[in-house]
């Protein structure tokens, strides 16, 4: 083969697992876009709402650019307008101050953070549900473009654009089917064709086919919300109309949570564009992962191939083989499932995405559709599906083999994982649109360093300044709301106690006594005074001393 085929295949086959990374990477369901496109947006605000929530206004001047950022908020987070249009901003001031005057900055700024984030978010509903009512009646509505309208035109262009490039890749895979099938009834020619490279054009565009039919079906879905939402618009839009009309004063109680309601609408039909131009992209995107099909065959050596062979399309297979069905006393150890005995035969898991598994494994890879009324194999918990009748009954004979025929080719073609759904016999290749939900595959153990911190007041103060520990405090406090000192007390009588009187008596508690067991008792002497004199003689005399008792007598003490 010279050198620019192989390159050609090599590429062709980089392309195509290229183009299977791609859309397992850009692609998830309808609500994980919402969601993401959510967190953008809110991430994107995260800046002008701290910028409110911690503003501490106290001058006049700072309240009035506080208040003109909440205008602004309320613009960016709704997104019916630019906050830098003089005329969409004046008219959002005027619908912001028929509900939150600015003489109520003082309250907002008393609230906790939590509470001005929530204040603000419904301030901004209320506001978006006024400017969208006012555009309903021509009184308002700047900047406002109407979504419904602009749905209405966006999906049925780009559904039609998906229908087309998918009738192109249909119309491909299928005079490639059967110039391999003209291939494999006649192996001379396949020594001249080399029919691998054709299968791996194949593969490529059933792949492509694959990612076009789930984008078509999300732009279906879309569809189908924005003509459910369409109707609840009209009807929020008659329901105001009505209570405005009919009165001059109207209560915030009736008409709040109906502009809420519109709101949730609008929002609704913005995360339809977000998801509408998504799914546009991701189209585009993928065609330039078709590979290089008119290098390796170009239109003329196709049309040579396909003489005298008939291009059958997969409806005209189903139908080709419709009347043939497995008889159940041919295999009564198998279990066969057919559409009138099964319920929600319709929705059963078909591995292989579908294609017959018996051609898949005798022919070295050929993708043939499989035809559900023929009868459905269950083994071991899985379902098969074959192109005929003759096919059912050998892979009915040996599943195993030839399920292990099938795993062997993937291992070879790699591209046929992702296209068969084979990710279960290889359990280390997961899907990412499946990493979220699946726990029981085989993840490789990686390390890496990681670090913490904890904030020092996660949660907003919680002191109960009204709280009182003393219990003769709380019994004064409920005097005072029990006020019974302007209070009358009140008896009634019953037939049993009625001219019976009360009994009373009355206890009186012992006296207290005191007794003496002895007496102390005390008894004097006389104390003894005795004094001398003459003891001071001169100096020519002879001393003489002179004793004189004067202590009384015992009596007289």
């Amino acid at each position: 083969m010279p050198p620019t085929q192989s390159e050609s295949v090599i590429k062709n086959i980089i392309r195509e697992i290229e183009q299977e990374f791609y859309f397992d990477m850009n692609y998830t369901n309808r609500e994980e876009f919402i969601e993401e496109h959510h967190r953008i947006l809110e991430s994107k605000l995260d800046f002008v709402t701290r910028e409110i929530t911690d503003n501490r206004a106290c001058a006049q001047k700072e309240l009035e650019s506080l208040y003109r950022k909440i205008v602004s908020y309320v613009l960016l987070r709704t997104g019916v307008g630019s906050p830098t249009d003089i005329k969409i901003v004046r008219e959002a001031t005027a619908a912001l101050q028929s509900v939150f005057p600015q003489a109520e900055l003082g309250t907002f700024l008393s609230l906790s953070k939590k509470d001005k984030e929530l204040q603000l978010k419904e301030l901004s509903m209320i506001v978006t549900g006024i400017r969208l009512f006012n555009r309903e009646t021509g009184k308002g509505g700047e900047g406002i473009e109407f979504l419904p309208d602009i749905l209405h035109e966006a999906i049925p262009a780009t559904a039609q654009h998906i229908d087309s490039q998918l009738q192109i890749a249909q119309d491909q895979a299928y005079r490639y089917t059967a110039i391999l099938e003209k291939v494999t009834n006649n192996p001379l020619l396949s020594v001249e064709l080399k029919p691998y490279m054709l299968k791996e054009l194949l593969y490529n565009v059933r792949q492509y086919e694959i990612f076009l039919k789930i984008i078509l079906s999300e732009i279906i879905t879309c569809a189908q919300e924005v003509k459910l939402m369409t109707k609840q618009l009209g009807a929020l839009l008659e329901q105001l109309k009505m209570n405005v009309s009919s009165k001059t004063a109207i209560p915030t109680s009736q008409v709040f949570p109906i502009f809420i309601a519109l709101s949730h609408l609008w929002i609704g039909f913005q995360d339809e564009t977000v998801l509408i131009g998504i799914l546009s992209n991701l189209t585009t995107n993928l065609e330039r992962f078709l590979g290089t099909h008119e290098i390796l065959f170009p239109e003329e050596a196709i049309q040579d191939l396909l003489r005298e062979v008939t291009v059958k399309t997969d409806m005209y297979r189903l139908k080709e083989h419709m009347e043939e069905r497995v008889h159940l006393v041919d295999f009564r150890k198998q279990e066969w499932l057919f559409p009138e005995t099964t319920a929600n035969f319709d929705k059963l898991l078909i591995q292989y995405r579908g294609f017959c598994g018996y051609t898949l494994a005798t022919t070295d890879g050929l993708l043939l559709p499989g035809n559900p009324a023929i009868g459905i194999l269950k083994h071991k918990e899985k379902y098969y599906t074959f192109n005929s009748r003759s096919a059912a009954y050998s892979f009915a004979e040996n599943p195993e083999h030839y399920i292990n025929l099938i795993t062997e080719k993937a291992k070879k073609n790699a591209e046929l994982i992702q296209l068969l759904e084979l990710h279960q016999q290889f359990e280390t290749l997961i899907p990412c649109s499946e990493i979220k939900v699946i726990t029981k595959h085989i993840k490789p153990i990686t390390k890496s360093e990681t670090g913490t911190q904890t904030d020092t007041h996660i949660l907003p103060p919680t002191i109960v300044r009204s709280y009182d520990w003393n219990e003769w405090e709380l019994r004064r406090k409920a005097i005072k709301l029990a006020n019974l000192r302007q209070k009358v007390t009140h008896s009634v009588q019953t037939d049993l106690s009625h001219m019976r009187r009360e009994n009373y008596s009355q206890v009186y508690p012992t006296r207290n006594a005191a007794t003496q067991s002895m007496r102390e008792g005390s008894t004097a002497v006389p104390r003894p005074q005795i004094y001398i004199a003459g003891l001071r003689g001169g100096q020519t005399k002879t001393t003489y001393g002179v004793k004189v008792n004067l202590t009384r007598a015992v009596d007289e003490t």
